[in-house]
């Protein structure tokens, strides 16, 4: 299809919905009035070394470094087999159980366009429906809402290694074939779960678009959100409205960015995610551990005043990047100087690995953080921390923290109830 056919046909599509959206809807979860608590089902569907490193270390550390090249420089078949068996075993139900158990609401599930759409040479391995079907099911008898996260889209929207391709500049938004690719796999996740509404709440069409590269990429983001309106809310290809939300990315701008954005009542069934770490810059993690948590309180008039429900989608309680391969496989960490052009901190020894080597001091500082975030959080519509597990890097995991402690069993039992008073 020609793009401007194209372009008109979306064009007079959101005209459509423009004048539809006056309808209410009735969506399963009440985003903005009840909060959301939940966790990412990180590293599953979509690869992360930093999540599973063992995936990664025994395979070409020079050149498999994402999901694209762990398809391209080994057999198939060995990939195949080493894919299938992850999603076999990293999440079961037993996770979505254990998930309902520690009085979550929500689970947000990152997935590939490539699990729907390979084409072109492309080295990606395919067979992730199936287990995102599942964990659906999972949910449902579990009781958990979920939020369908498009983590990767053609070309990369970001060149984060965990848009599927890691690159020094995302290509996505330079093609039109990339934005008519992505929107095509977003109208197939979404009449994939158009009867599962009562789980399937809310659908994300792209995860963290580059917008702090400037118009270059924020004026293609735009668009394809806009577009994306009228997949996620008239999923029928009537003017039938359904009862998903559409969450958007901020694409790292700040709420003043947006603050126009999908206003209600034209639009109907809109949420922003937004996310917050304290530790991909040298300034960042210089702070002291009372500076990140007076940073973390004082999120929350941003977060309450913005005109549409704004989640936390991604967080975490860790404040390094002390993490093996979290800014990338053989890329070092800014805290203890190995990342390129950082001054460094200090020792990443006890900050990150296995709990069973965290002191209690700095088990009670995770804890401090857990609280001051959730808290923080939820002066806006809620949050979902980054991440559920993780193969060694226990700061960043949610079960790791009701294992030992520092995340309670019950997300409203506080031991500093005040903390964010003191800032």
């Amino acid at each position: 299809m020609a793009p401007s056919l194209l372009k008109a046909i979306s064009a007079v599509f959101c005209a459509i919905t423009l004048v539809l959206a006056d309808n209410p809807i009735d969506p399963a979860f009440s985003y903005g009035s009840t909060k959301v608590r939940g966790v990412n089902i990180g590293g599953w569907l979509v690869l992360e070394p930093w999540i599973t490193p063992s995936l990664f270390d025994n395979t070409d550390d020079a050149r498999i470094v994402d999901e694209y090249t762990f398809g391209q420089y080994q057999d198939e078949n060995k990939a195949r087999a080493t894919l299938t068996n992850h999603w076999d075993t990293w999440i079961t139900q037993a996770d979505f159980i254990a998930i309902k158990a520690a009085g979550l609401n929500h689970v947000r599930i990152p997935i590939g366009y490539w699990a729907f759409d390979v084409s072109g040479g492309e080295p990606f391995i395919q067979g992730q429906i199936p287990y995102l079907k599942k964990a659906v099911t999972w949910a449902k008898h579990c009781g958990l809402k979920v939020l369908i996260d498009l983590h990767g889209a053609p070309g990369s929207q970001n060149g984060f290694d965990n848009s599927g391709q890691k690159m020094s500049y995302p290509q996505w938004q330079t093609k039109q074939s990339n934005l008519e690719r992505t929107s095509a796999v977003l109208r197939i996740l979404v009449q994939m779960f158009e009867d599962d509404t009562d789980t399937v709440t809310s659908i994300e069409p792209l995860n963290e678009p580059a917008g702090f590269y400037g118009d270059d990429i924020l004026r293609p983001t735009k668009q394809y959100y806009y577009d994306s309106y009228g997949a996620i809310r008239y999923p029928y290809g009537t003017p039938k409205e359904g009862n998903v939300v559409a969450i958007y990315h901020d694409a790292f701008q700040p709420t003043s960015y947006w603050r126009d954005f999908m206003p209600s009542p034209q639009w109907q069934g809109v949420a922003m995610d937004t996310h917050i770490y304290q530790i991909f810059s040298n300034s960042e993690v210089e702070r002291t551990e009372e500076q990140h948590l007076q940073v973390a309180c004082s999120r929350g008039p941003d977060l309450s005043s913005f005109h549409l429900p704004l989640i936390v989608g991604e967080w975490t309680p860790a404040m390094t990047d002390c993490a093996v391969y979290l800014n990338g496989r053989g890329v070092g960490s800014r805290y203890n100087g190995t990342y390129p052009d950082s001054p460094g901190v200090g020792s990443c020894q006890g900050l990150t690995g296995k709990a069973s080597t965290f002191s209690p001091s700095y088990k009670t500082f995770l804890r401090k953080s857990w609280e001051a975030q959730t808290i923080t959080f939820e002066k806006g519509a809620g949050w979902i921390q980054w991440t559920w597990k993780a193969e060694s890097a226990d700061d960043w995991s949610y079960q790791a923290g009701l294992e030992n402690g520092w995340i309670p069993r019950n997300p409203e039992d506080r031991k500093y109830p005040d903390i964010c008073s003191s800032y």
